[in-house]
């Protein structure tokens, strides 16, 4: 079968977003930022939980899936 991607490479490209998806929700719980939390998406949390635990979930989501991310590449 003749394949376009190696697996390795999607494997690597996978953990990849998984570092990157960890940083970006680590950073946006970290600075706060107005415009992350009253997007439609994020609404669901704010308005459930409040703004304080919604930057814990947030905060804590990007460190896990900053370690899947980085376990990926051990």
């Amino acid at each position: 079968m003749l394949t376009v991607f190696s697996i390795e490479y999607m494997r690597y490209f996978l953990h990849g977003l998984f570092l990157l998806a960890g940083c970006f929700s680590l950073l946006c719980a970290l600075m706060n930022w107005d415009w992350f939390f009253k997007s439609p998406n994020s609404q669901l949390i704010v308005k459930s939980f409040g703004r304080p635990y919604a930057r814990l979930f947030y905060g804590i989501t990007g460190l896990v899936l900053i370690v899947i991310g980085a376990a990926g590449f051990l």
